[in-house]
């Protein structure tokens, strides 16, 4: 992905997140980013894994908890790099131009019991990390230049099964006092990071579960979930900030796609979509696949809505700055 002419050269890596997605670059500040991307790197759960599932655009298995494209994808395309292969992907891989180590029901805490017991998956966030550090370790090996790494886009898309496995078993105030762990964990991965500074990570803040199990709003959406989501977003905003002053040589952009899945959520029609709680056999015409998952549509809208940088702070068009490609 090349940047507009004109623009410096970067410092460091990028990391940007996908839901609230928060961009972090280094070097200039936003109005003078620069997008020369060699790779992006994910880590998230199945609202970013790529590795199986039908689905409309691929017309095939891909891996994907959606019918199409997810928000990472979209965001590949339009910096002009491949769709991203599974680390745990032994067959057919190419990280080439980077890795996802995004797992389906991966948390960003570390779950104390077993996966069966549960469903949680073992590869929390740490575990993640982990195998990043893993992975450059043999990228070097094999005589690779160590600036790929300082000059790639790190993306964390993580959190919603913290959010979905302790809400139900400790209420809402009970999981609020959770909430500044799974914030400092964030913070802490993002500082941990090999060859970068910054990061980032996401919430989906409106799930149409089934009515009757949860306190439902008049838009299908969980109340309670929804306000802690809220309370999580100012705490990670706060964290980000505090983070950003410890790391010199980057800049870090909050994305609030929590707001724009509410948008979806109470205005469908406005956007050419519906909400439904079931699978759908049209899922171009809906905001949820499953009933947890967003449909290709959705993320289209997200990404779009991402790029087109009303929804960061500080507000900007990456467009402005970098040579986007099409995501139709």
């Amino acid at each position: 992905m090349r940047a507009k002419r004109g623009s410096p050269p970067p410092r460091k890596a990028v990391v940007a997140a996908v839901c609230a997605l928060i961009v972090a670059m280094s070097g200039a500040p936003p109005g003078h980013a620069w997008c020369d991307f060699l790779a992006i790197f994910n880590f998230g759960d199945s609202n970013s894994n790529t590795g199986g599932f039908w689905a409309t655009f691929f017309g095939r298995p891909s891996g994907r908890a959606s019918d199409g494209r997810l928000v990472i994808d979209f965001l590949t395309q339009a910096l002009g790099i491949p769709f991203l292969s599974p680390y745990l992907q032994s067959i057919g891989s190419n990280y080439t131009d980077g890795a996802n180590f995004a797992t389906l029901v991966s948390t960003v805490m570390l779950s104390n019991t077993s996966q069966f017991v549960t469903g949680i998956s073992p590869f929390s966030l740490a575990i993640q990390l982990s195998q990043m550090k893993q992975f450059k370790v043999r990228v070097l090996e094999l005589a690779y230049k160590e600036d790929i790494f300082g000059r790639s886009l790190y993306t964390l898309d993580i959190d919603q099964n913290d959010f979905t496995s302790n809400l139900a078993a400790v209420g809402s105030d009970g999981f609020k006092q959770y909430l500044p762990q799974v914030v400092d964990q964030i913070a802490w991965t993002i500082r941990d990071l090999p060859g970068v500074e910054p990061g980032a990570r996401r919430v989906l803040p409106c799930v149409p579960l089934e009515p009757g199990i949860f306190d439902l709003d008049e838009h299908g959406c969980v109340v309670s979930y929804n306000d802690a989501v809220e309370q999580y977003n100012i705490l990670l905003k706060e964290a980000l900030r505090r983070t950003q002053s410890s790391l010199a040589g980057a800049t870090v952009v909050y994305a609030d796609t929590h707001a724009v899945k509410l948008e979806l959520f109470r205005h469908p029609a406005d956007h050419g979509t519906a909400v439904t709680a079931t699978a759908c056999a049209d899922p171009q015409n809906y905001v949820s696949w499953d009933g947890i998952h967003a449909t290709e549509a959705a993320n289209k809208l997200v990404a779009t809505a991402i790029l087109g940088g009303s929804y960061l702070d500080p507000p900007f068009r990456l467009a402005d700055h970098c040579d986007l490609q099409p995501i139709g």
